[in-house]
């Protein structure tokens, strides 16, 4: 036995197990009031609108981005038909000499002809010239 308080004849206390006891405590629980319907309808269409101006803002974007994508298409096709309408100018100017122009006829066999040609057309469009 323990010595306890200076008296042997006491016998100890026991203690109740520490791990065992539970202790309750009180708590004060808020429960907030739910928002009422009204609200809620206006906050979704609130949400609702925003997204719809949100999706046209991206949708004119993407339609601006698409037409300058075809305007800058649409400047190389031209660089590419300004040369080639300089470099058929070019061409164009080399035939119509008429030292070259006598040079293909002799090639494909046709010789100069010394009679005159006289040419009578009709009043009707899209007749052939006839010799006479």
């Amino acid at each position: 036995m323990a010595y306890m308080h200076g008296n042997l004849a006491l016998q100890p206390k026991k203690r109740p197990d520490q791990s065992n006891v539970v202790k309750e405590k009180k708590r004060v629980v808020v429960r907030r009031k739910s928002l009422p319907v009204q609200e809620k309808l206006l906050y979704l269409f609130t949400i609702a609108v925003c997204v719809i101006v949100a999706g046209v803002i991206i949708f004119r974007y993407s339609q601006i981005y698409q037409m300058d994508m075809k305007i800058q298409d649409m400047s190389r096709q031209h660089d590419v038909m300004a040369v080639e309408i300089k470099e058929l100018q070019k061409k164009v100017e080399q035939l119509s000499d008429p030292e070259i122009i006598k040079q293909k006829a002799l090639q494909v066999g046709m010789v100069l002809s010394e009679e005159s040609i006289n040419l009578t057309m009709e009043d009707a469009p899209g007749q052939l010239a006839m010799r006479e």
